[in-house]
């Protein structure tokens, strides 16, 4: 079983950026898609981006599109979420998560690890 954990999150102003890394442990992580998702206060978990083993095939939420990038280093078991001109809506907590293809993390949900999550806060 992988564990994952999520690290850099932190308070940031409107326009800022952060970068959020995931480091996976328990098997190696270059066959499996990663991506992932946030909650934001009093809604549902929502995918954010995600990336295939290869890092061939990527897709992004069409919120974060242009402002975020996903990324992913196999040789450190670990994943990365650049996030740029972050928004008062972007405040959630992010999860990192791996699933079997991104098309179907992003259209269907289907995650197969959760991180704990690192919690990212944009002030107006």
């Amino acid at each position: 079983q992988v564990q994952l954990v999520e690290s850099g999150g932190g308070m940031v102003q409107a326009g800022g950026s952060l970068r959020l890394s995931c480091v996976a442990s328990g098997r190696t992580i270059s066959y499996t898609a990663m991506g992932w998702f946030r909650q934001a206060p009093g809604k549902e978990r929502a995918f954010v981006a995600a990336i295939s083993g290869s890092g061939g095939t990527i897709d992004y939420e069409d919120s974060v599109k242009g402002r975020f990038n996903i990324s992913r280093e196999n040789a450190k078991n670990t994943m990365y979420l650049q996030m740029n001109s972050l928004k008062p809506e972007d405040t959630a907590v992010y999860y990192c998560v791996t699933g079997s293809r991104v098309v179907t993390m992003k259209t269907r949900g289907y995650v197969e690890a959760w991180g704990q999550g690192t919690l990212v806060t944009v002030s107006s």
